[in-house]
């Protein structure tokens, strides 16, 4: 699943692109929104929150979110798409681009007022202008008996932050995913995440080791069975969620990892 740092350049780059131009077509290829045309409306801007983006037109918001397989491609009218045509959620259109959303996840339209509806649950935004961390260390304190990988993969308690980072985070600041959020240190973990995913943002390539060479970028995503890059040992992995039908995949050193 992309990271908020994915989305976050995908909604900056199709703002570049579209913000301040008026909407020449608008084809939404989902059943319960098929009908809803906003050609001719202005494109205020596109924006993200977390791992949501939302595409402000006119009155409307156009929400979407990845999920595991989604995309949004920008391309000059005429040319060939990258991905298959029959993957295509939603294509904006504008004199100059065509934006095209392949495999998303969700792809609903709300009137602007209503934005709160679809990503208001959301804690603080990691890559947003209003970042509030006393808000995002004040939400994961409220359940100290959580794995911390876990509670930062939660977005309610702060936005942008998938698999990957939490995963680079726990290693970074050598605590194993299960450790329970009451035995780390807080601010340490938000800060440096804050670091990290707002470094990482404008690039089209993540790297959490400062190192931008393939195969050289992470530190234990997903390199299980390979040697720890600080010490050689065996990284390991395992699953660990919220519940044992939500897990995703952990991976960790076992000697720098307590």
């Amino acid at each position: 699943m992309p990271e908020g740092d994915t989305v976050w350049l995908s909604a900056h780059n199709l703002n570049a692109a579209l913000a301040g131009t008026e909407l020449t077509g608008c084809d939404l290829r989902v059943p319960a929104f098929a009908t809803v045309d906003l050609s001719g409306e202005i494109v205020h801007e596109v924006v993200s929150r977390g791992k949501h983006l939302l595409h402000r037109i006119g009155d409307f918001s156009i929400h979407s979110h990845l999920k595991m397989e989604g995309s949004w491609h920008l391309y000059r009218p005429g040319t060939p798409w990258r991905r298959p045509a029959y993957s295509a959620r939603a294509v904006l259109s504008t004199e100059e681009w065509t934006s095209v959303g392949f495999s998303l996840g969700t792809l609903e339209v709300v009137p602007r007022e209503e934005e709160h509806t679809v990503v208001g649950f959301l804690g603080p935004d990691l890559l947003g202008d209003d970042w509030d961390a006393d808000r995002a260390l004040a939400n994961l304190a409220a359940e100290p008996d959580v794995p911390i990988y876990v509670a930062l993969l939660d977005q309610r308690n702060l936005a942008g932050l998938g698999n990957e980072y939490v995963n680079e985070l726990c290693f970074l600041r050598g605590v194993l995913p299960t450790r329970p959020v009451s035995s780390v240190d807080l601010p340490a973990f938000v800060s440096l995440g804050h670091r990290l995913i707002n470094v990482n943002k404008a690039r089209s390539i993540r790297a959490t080791t400062g190192d931008l060479r393939p195969g050289k970028q992470s530190w234990v995503y997903p390199r299980a069975g390979k040697p720890c890059r600080r010490c050689g040992t065996k990284i390991l992995t395992g699953k660990l969620g919220p519940t044992p039908l939500i897990q995703r995949d952990t991976f960790w050193c076992p000697r720098c990892q307590t």
